[in-house]
């Protein structure tokens, strides 16, 4: 009980913190939000009543604490540039970034666990040397970078797709799965080869142990006691990994839209930090930053019940 409070206290206050700074952030940065709505009619009188309309003649500790009281009610305010709320303007854009990171998790899942059990299987040997020398060198490349080669190839010289065109899922499912596959797997291939790897260098680690030795030694042949001992100790700290990666891969999913044109969150954040459109930026720092922290939180907890190891006092 003392770790869970301990972490729960933590969880409240590291969202406090990063809701101050996201809020305080936008607010100190150069350049006047009133004086960019009103652009070429922008005159001092004019500047001077939109920022009272805005309320940023307010002082900024006692905005601060309004705009949170709201946010944590649902009110993430309105939009500079569009005069709508912000949570309208959320409402269509955060389905399309959770079904894409959602689609990248479910891809990484599927190739690394058996990528990973069978360099495992085959630790040492040249297939493992040739699959970890291609996994070191997916790593390093960037999704966006994959997401420009894929374009090029696949949707240019392929024609598997067409650049720039999104069919929502409200109009055909396999439209829009279409539309996302190519992004997903441009997420999702850095990470494969980080999670093979990691399961495989856990599998060479548990084969080591005695109970393995001792399995064997009761006539257990090694593909049995790999998928029957080895396995369920090994795939631990994968799905830790997996679990903690959601908030990465999330804001991979941002990066990645606007390289394929996807309407999601990322283009909308993009659009907003170019037009200063401050109470939507803010929006989605804090739902993104909420992601992170929670998802670790969850995480830890989890592991903390499940692993005896990690139980404290």
């Amino acid at each position: 009980m003392k770790y869970l409070a301990k972490k729960t206290i933590t969880l409240i206050i590291t969202l406090f913190i990063v809701s101050l700074l996201a809020f305080l952030a936008f607010q100190l940065i150069p350049g006047d939000p009133a004086t960019q709505m009103l652009g070429t009619e922008a005159t001092p009188e004019r500047v001077e009543a939109l920022r009272e309309q805005l309320g940023l003649n307010r002082p900024l500790l006692a905005r601060y604490f309004d705009w949170l009281g709201q946010f944590l009610f649902g009110d993430m305010g309105t939009s500079y540039s569009y005069s709508m709320p912000v949570r309208e303007m959320l409402a269509g854009k955060v389905p399309v970034t959770a079904w894409l990171t959602v689609l990248s998790l479910v891809l990484i899942t599927v190739f690394s666990v058996p990528l990973g059990i069978w360099q495992g299987r085959h630790a040492g040997k040249l297939p493992d040397v040739s699959a970890t020398v291609v996994g070191q060198l997916l790593m390093s490349v960037p999704p966006f970078f994959l997401g420009i080669v894929f374009t090029l190839l696949f949707g240019l010289v392929f024609k598997l797709f067409t650049p720039g065109e999104f069919i929502s899922y409200h109009e055909s499912v396999g439209g829009f799965v279409r539309c996302i596959i190519f992004p997903a797997l441009a997420i999702a291939i850095p990470k494969i080869a980080m999670t093979a790897k990691l399961l495989r260098t856990s599998i060479v680690a548990e084969v080591r142990e005695d109970y393995v030795r001792t399995a064997r030694s009761h006539g257990r042949s090694f593909p049995a006691a790999l998928y029957t001992h080895v396995l369920r100790n090994a795939i631990f700290p994968v799905a830790t990994f997996l679990a903690q990666s959601i908030a990465d891969i999330a804001a991979g999913s941002i990066i990645i839209e606007q390289v394929f044109s996807i309407p999601g969150i990322g283009r909308l954040l993009l659009t907003s930090i170019a037009n200063r459109d401050y109470p939507v930026v803010q929006a989605i720092v804090v739902i993104l930053a909420f992601l992170v922290v929670t998802v670790n939180y969850l995480v830890d907890v989890l592991c903390q019940k499940l692993d005896p190891r990690m139980r404290v006092a």
